[in-house]
């Protein structure tokens, strides 16, 4: 892992620089829209938008990297849960496979516990989030709108135990995303 990171809520000013990093991290990645700083702007000028949760990696006074976590309903029709949805996790290209995601992940989800929010639903890759705790989401008869390559890439954690325990049903997610 890489020594002297800091993670910590994102300010103001480091907003253009968070956009233009999400830009370069994602740029090489085959799974990429290509949309994802733009996301980034959507999701922090959204109603739902929480501060605490959109944090930076810095180093030595650089920022590295970026999480944003906004919150979402699961809808089964007579009841609706609210959770979260992480997206996008972003690291420079020089910076990635040295733990920085995944130190902003765990911040991240203890942040999320702290603010009261029990879960987590995500689209990602099925070999890397499951390390976190993320099952696919049909374990726990969770549903998307969204046409996927396969099953697996569409996961949710419990950040408390039992938290999707009775839950099921149809994520809405926020209208910044797109659907």
């Amino acid at each position: 892992m890489t020594p002297n990171i800091t993670i910590r809520k994102e300010i103001p000013k480091d907003h253009n620089w968070v956009i233009e990093l999400t830009a370069k991290a994602f740029e090489t990645m085959p799974f990429s829209e290509g949309d994802e700083d733009k996301l980034v702007a959507r999701l922090r000028n959204a109603p739902g938008f929480i501060p605490e949760l959109s944090l930076v990696a810095e180093l030595d006074g650089l920022i590295v990297g970026h999480i944003l976590f906004t919150p979402l309903v699961i809808d089964n029709g007579q009841q609706q849960f609210e959770s979260l949805v992480l997206g996008p996790v972003s690291v420079l290209p020089e910076f990635q496979k040295q733990g920085i995601g995944g130190k902003l992940i765990r911040t991240g989800h203890q942040k999320a516990v702290e603010l009261g929010f029990r879960s987590v639903i995500l689209i990602g890759h099925p070999e890397y989030y499951p390390r976190f705790g993320y099952k696919p989401s049909s374990t726990w008869g969770i549903k998307t709108h969204y046409e996927l390559p396969s099953d697996d890439v569409f996961m949710a954690v419990e950040l408390t135990d039992g938290a999707l325990k009775n839950v099921s049903g149809m994520v809405i997610f926020p209208p910044e995303f797109g659907e």
